[in-house]
């Protein structure tokens, strides 16, 4: 059946893939996005789309809108942009999900919430499980995103508890694929792109440090295998890809698929930096049956494409 759906922050990497993916299941797509990181041209394929509305709007305002389901997505994930304006980044994360579990509780409809991995910090529990409590430094430089984001969790279940709003909590971890902005800031696009220029290529710390690399077409079928779960799964649900690289392999994976001649370069590793991100993702399988198919070299082929694409200047936003 043919639903009416918002997608907060559609325009973004994420967002507007999700919104591709719910328009070819035959829904109508209202898309809300202040454009911040997001970009106009991830959704310019979709212009003529008449079951999709582009709409410019700060999930910091109030918003209303007869819709049938809600994906809260609206957030800067990058360090680089969160911690541009980090008040803003929590007003975000925070007025966001209450201006969209408002509406949800006004409509009585679901509301997923994308979380994220980041609400763990710097582990010191590996693999990271849903029910491992984290250990974020509430002051430091990503505060702003990561208590933002766990202050988001808190609303959705109080909205849950009190008033009995159906909620969703996906807790994201590392993806990547095509619409990744150039200067995002994360290790995968800047990777690819000093490879591809013949740059050399900046690892952190030693380059030891593990992250698990989701490619994007698998997130978002986990997006919607959560959002269409029965009314007892709530999550928080883990989804990324639990194969876990150090940044060092896959700077020589993105140096073997180039073809580049690129060099490490080390620098100090950022502020409160994890050393170890993992997810376990035991309980996506137990109540999803969902499971990353993409090999990492598989997917970084596709994004390296799309890079190239754009320093060419041949940029296709819906590449990929």
């Amino acid at each position: 059946m043919s639903k009416k759906i918002l997608v907060t922050g559609g325009a973004g990497f994420l967002g507007s893939h999700l919104c591709d993916r719910l328009l070819a299941q035959g829904h109508h797509v209202i898309c809300v996005d202040n454009f911040f990181s997001g970009a106009q041209r991830n959704l310019a394929h979709l212009a003529k789309e008449p079951r999709f509305t582009l709409l410019r709007h700060d999930v910091v305002l109030p918003f209303a809108a007869e819709v049938d389901e809600i994906y809260n997505l609206a957030a800067p994930a990058s360090p680089v942009h969160y911690q541009f304006n980090p008040i803003e980044t929590t007003k975000t994360c925070v007025i966001g999900a209450i201006n969209m579990l408002d509406l949800a509780l006004q409509r009585n409809i679901k509301v997923l919430q994308a979380s994220t991995s980041e609400v763990y910090g710097d582990p010191e529990q590996h693999p990271q499980p849903e029910s491992y409590w984290g250990r974020v430094n509430p002051i430091g430089l990503r505060a702003c995103y990561d208590e933002g984001k766990r202050c988001a969790e808190a609303l959705f279940f109080d909205y849950h508890r009190q008033h009995q709003v159906p909620i969703k909590v996906a807790r994201i971890f590392n993806t990547y694929g095509p619409r990744m902005l150039p200067d995002d800031g994360r290790v995968v696009p800047n990777l690819i792109l000093q490879a591809l220029k013949g740059e050399d290529i900046t690892l952190y710390g030693d380059g030891l440090q593990t992250r698990s690399f989701c490619y994007v077409d698998d997130l978002i079928e986990g997006l919607v295998q959560l959002m269409a779960s029965g009314s007892d799964i709530i999550g928080p649900i883990n989804l990324g890809n639990p194969d876990e690289v150090t940044i060092r392999q896959l700077a020589g994976l993105i140096i073997d698929i180039t073809g580049s001649n690129s060099k490490f370069t080390h620098e100090p590793l950022p502020t409160d930096d994890p050393r170890q991100r993992q997810p376990d993702i035991a309980q996506a399988r137990q109540q999803l049956d969902w499971a990353p198919t993409v090999p990492l070299r598989e997917g970084l082929i596709k994004t390296v494409a799309y890079f190239e694409k754009h320093l060419a200047g041949t940029f296709v936003a819906h590449s990929g």
